[in-house]
């Protein structure tokens, strides 16, 4: 017999964490575990309102396939039973993590991939003034990667002020949609010189049209709200990013995560292996892709106050995989 459950957990930030449109003190995820007979595997979400998910609607979502889930549905045929999201996303790992300890081998093993390895992660600095986000750039001293949440063209001065009291750091310029098209040009101008890695999601996902974004141009544009599945590839290289952001709880979970990973690299875009805010535990099973990635944002739990039992360790700028007993292990 097989059994599922949700919890819906709150988490608190350290601090607060802010982007353009939004500010948080506190995160609330969805717990996913399926047990069957003694074992048990585990996933984790992030209902995210951008997208218009909530816990409620997550969890809801889970239950109206709940009999289905339970009849032992396969991990194959989830695919087409849940919608990408989420809520696939957390059932998508629980069901993954059950079949490795039920197979008695990594989840890893199981998918023919290589072991987890400590790989360099960026470390996010929430929107504020520049003289703040310098401040904050250097008691992030751990960390090579900085990834500059920003809100409007301001964040040509704050990226100038980190670099100049952290000159040996990387930067990613995440906008989440805050900028005009028109403002894209000169925005890029203004950073081509500077060691900006992207400039991730400038502009709204709805704009659409003659390509807005120069593909040539420096730094390259990197989509993350704008992309979802595989099917939005094809619409985002012709609309000029040659970048992407893939996060489980956008393309529903592992299983589609690899594949939408392996076609994105076929097609020539760089990957970011990326994230929600949220525990060790939903950042595990993209830590099993991010070796394919050429960039790596997984700072979730380093971002909050606390983190969910054997959660993955930062130090010196890098995550280690994550313990057998987190996520992922052989029974």
């Amino acid at each position: 017999m097989r059994k599922i459950t949700t919890e819906v957990q709150s988490w608190p930030v350290a601090g607060s964490f802010r982007i353009a449109r939004s500010q948080l003190t506190a995160i609330k995820v969805v717990k996913v575990t399926i047990s069957e007979e003694e074992l048990t595997g585990v996933g984790e979400c992030r209902p995210y309102p951008r997208y218009d998910e909530t816990p409620a609607s997550v969890s809801a979502q889970i239950d109206a396939v709940r009999t289905q889930i339970e009849g032992r549905v396969s991990i194959s045929d989830l695919q087409s039973l849940m919608p990408t999201g989420a809520a696939r996303n957390a059932v998508d790992c629980a069901l993954w993590d059950l079949k490795a300890k039920q197979k008695g081998k990594s989840v890893a093993a199981l998918l023919g991939l290589p072991q987890p390895k400590p790989l360099r992660t960026a470390f996010t600095l929430s929107v504020d003034t520049p003289a703040n986000m310098a401040k904050a750039a250097q008691a992030a001293s751990d960390y090579t990667l900085l990834k500059m949440k920003i809100k409007d063209l301001s964040g040509i001065e704050a990226a100038r002020a980190v670099l100049q009291v952290r000159p040996n750091a990387e930067l990613i310029i995440d906008a989440n949609e805050a900028l005009a098209p028109k403002d894209l040009p000169a925005f890029q101008r203004a950073l081509e010189n500077l060691p900006v890695v992207m400039i991730e999601q400038p502009v709204p996902a709805a704009v659409t049209g003659k390509a807005p974004i120069n593909p040539s141009a420096l730094p390259i544009v990197c989509a993350d709200e704008s992309l979802h599945t595989q099917a939005d590839l094809k619409k985002l290289w012709d609309l000029g990013y040659r970048a992407v952001n893939i996060k489980l709880d956008k393309c529903g979970g592992l299983t589609e995560g690899l594949s939408l990973m392996r076609a994105a690299k076929d097609m020539g875009f760089i990957i970011m292996a990326g994230c929600m805010v949220g525990t060790s535990l939903a950042m595990a099973p993209m830590l099993h892709l991010a070796f394919m990635a050429d960039v790596v944002d997984l700072d979730g739990p380093a971002l909050l106050a606390s983190d969910c039992n054997d959660g993955l360790r930062y130090e010196n700028g890098r995550v280690s995989p994550p313990a057998p007993r987190l996520w992922g292990g052989a029974a």
